[in-house]
C-alpha cells in the first residue's frame, strides 16, 4: 500500500509539471509578445512573420518606417518588399518656407535605386518654391525603369511648377510617359504641360489612359486636347479649363469609337474683370455629347465677375454640377433655371443684396434632378426658401444654407423656419453657422 501511495504521489506531481512544459512550449510557438500569462516576458520582435511586419509597416509614416527598418536584418528585408513601394508620395519642400515634412534626399535616392521598377501609384506634393518643383522634375527624370499607372503633381500653393522652365518640365514628363506604357490616371493641374508632351503621352499610353486632369495649364491648346480625345478611346474622366473646351472636342468625345465619358470638369476662370471674352459652345455639340454619354456628369466651376457671364446658359446646357466661387447675378441664376434641366447640385458662394426667391423657385420647378444646394453670401426670404424646399421635397439630400442668408418675414421666423423645413425634408434640419462646402 505504501508503494502504491508513493506511485500515486509521483503521478499527481507529474501533472502540473507537464502542464507547465506545455505552457512553455506554446509560448515558444506563438512568441512571448502575445503571452497573456506572462506580461513581463521579453518580446522577440525580430521573429515576427514577414506578413505581420509588412502589415505594421503599411500603417507607419515613411519616416517611422525607415527608422523601423534599422531594428534588425529581418525588418530591413521587409522594408524593401516591393508591395510597400507600389504606392508612394514624394514630399518636397524648403524648411524655411513650408510646413511639409520633406522626404529625405538619401531615402529618395535609395527608392530610385532599388524600387523605381516597383512604383505604380506615385504623387509629388510640393510647396510653393521653384526649388521643390525642380527637385520633383529631377526625380521624374530618373524613373527610367518605372511602370507607373497613376501620376499626380500636387502644388500646395502657387507658383511651384509654373516657375519651372517648360523644357525641364516637359523633359521630365517625357521620361515617365515613354517608359511607363500603362498610365491610366494623370493629375497635373497648374503646370507648364504643353501640346508636344500630350502627343508623347498619347503615343505611348493611348490604350490605358482613363483620367486626365489638367486645369490651369496655359501651354495646352484645344488642338492638344483634341489629340487626346481622338486617340484615347478609353478616356472616362477629363478636367480642363473652359478656354480649351470646343465644339470639335465635344464631337470627338462623341464619336462611336470613344467610350462613354463619366466626368467632364470645366474650370471657368478670370483673373481680371472684363479682360477675357468667353466663347459659346453650340447646343448641337452638347446634344451630341450627352447622346453619346447620357450618364455623364458635367461639372463647372465659375470664378468670374458678374459682367463676364454673358456667354453662358443662353441655350439649354446639360451641366449637372454648378459652383459659383464669386458673385453671380440674379439674371444668371434665372437662366440656369430655364436652361439647365440636368442640374443635380448648385452652390452659390456670393450674390448680392437682392433676394433670390423667384430664381430658386424656378430652379426647383424646372431642375427635377436637383438634390444638393448650398447658399453663402446672398439673400432669400424665409417664405421663399420654404416654398423652394416644398417644391424639391425629400429629394434634397444636401441643403447647406448660411443662417445670414435667410431673411425673416411676417410669416416665418428663423425658429419656425427650421421646423417647417425639417417637415418637408423628412429629417431634422438647421441652417449652417459656417460654410460646409
Amino acid at each position: 500500500m505504501m508503494k502504491r501511495a508513493r506511485q500515486k504521489v509521483m503521478v499527481d506531481n507529474a501533472v502540473p509539471q507537464t502542464s507547465q512544459e506545455n505552457k512553455k512550449q506554446k509560448t515558444c510557438l506563438y512568441g512571448s509578445a502575445f503571452s497573456e500569462s506572462d506580461p513581463h516576458a521579453s518580446i522577440d520582435w525580430g521573429s515576427l512573420p514577414h506578413h505581420v511586419i509588412l502589415r505594421i509597416f503599411q500603417f507607419l509614416p515613411l519616416v517611422d518606417r525607415a527608422r523601423a527598418s534599422s531594428v534588425c536584418r529581418r525588418w530591413n528585408e521587409v522594408f524593401h518588399i516591393p508591395d510597400l513601394w507600389r504606392r508612394f508620395e514624394f514630399e518636397l519642400s524648403q524648411p524655411a518656407t513650408s510646413y511639409l515634412k520633406s522626404t529625405h534626399p538619401d531615402l529618395i535616392q535609395q527608392i530610385i535605386k532599388r524600387h523605381a521598377d516597383h512604383l505604380q501609384y506615385v504623387s509629388f506634393k510640393v510647396d510653393s518654391s521653384t526649388e521643390s518643383a525642380e527637385a520633383a522634375c529631377n526625380i521624374l527624370s530618373q524613373l527610367v525603369n518605372c511602370s507607373i499607372k497613376t501620376l499626380g503633381l500636387i502644388s500646395t500653393a502657387k507658383p511651384s511648377f509654373m516657375n519651372v522652365s517648360k523644357a525641364h518640365f516637359a523633359s521630365a514628363l517625357t521620361v515617365v510617359f515613354v517608359n511607363s506604357k500603362s498610365l491610366s490616371s494623370i493629375k497635373i493641374d497648374d503646370t507648364p504641360l504643353d501640346d508636344p508632351s500630350l502627343k508623347v503621352l498619347v503615343a505611348n499610353n493611348s490604350d490605358t489612359l482613363k483620367l486626365l486632369k489638367m486645369s490651369s495649364c496655359p501651354h495646352v491648346s484645344p488642338a492638344g486636347v483634341l489629340c487626346v480625345a481622338d486617340q484615347c478611346h478609353g478616356l472616362k474622366e477629363l478636367a480642363l479649363n473652359y478656354y480649351i473646351l470646343s465644339d470639335e472636342l465635344l464631337l470627338a468625345l462623341s464619336s462611336e469609337k470613344h467610350v462613354d465619358l463619366e466626368h467632364l470638369r470645366i474650370d471657368v476662370v478670370s483673373e481680371n474683370p472684363g479682360q477675357v471674352e468667353f466663347h459659346t459652345i453650340k447646343k448641337q455639340s452638347w446634344d451630341a455629347f450627352v447622346k453619346h454619354s447620357p450618364k455623364v456628369n458635367i461639372v463647372m466651376y465659375f470664378f468670374l465677375y458678374e459682367e463676364e457671364f454673358d456667354a453662358f446658359f443662353r441655350e439649354e446646357t446639360p451641366v449637372t454640377h454648378l459652383y459659383f466661387g464669386r458673385a453671380v447675378s440674379k439674371a444668371m441664376l434665372g437662366r440656369i433655371g430655364l436652361n439647365c434641366p440636368r442640374l443635380i447640385e448648385l452652390v452659390v458662394c456670393a450674390n448680392g443684396l437682392q433676394p433670390l426667391d423667384d430664381e430658386l423657385i424656378q430652379i426647383a420647378q424646372r431642375c427635377k434632378n436637383l438634390t444638393a444646394m448650398g447658399l453663402g453670401e446672398c439673400e432669400v426670404t424665409c417664405r421663399g426658401f420654404i416654398e423652394f424646399v416644398k417644391m424639391c421635397g425629400g429629394r434634397l439630400t444636401q441643403l447647406s444654407i448660411m443662417e445670414e442668408v435667410l431673411i425673416p418675414d411676417n410669416d416665418y421666423s428663423l425658429d419656425r423656419l427650421h421646423l417647417e423645413v425639417s417637415k418637408h425634408l423628412g429629417r431634422m434640419w438647421f441652417p449652417d453657422m459656417m460654410p460646409t462646402w
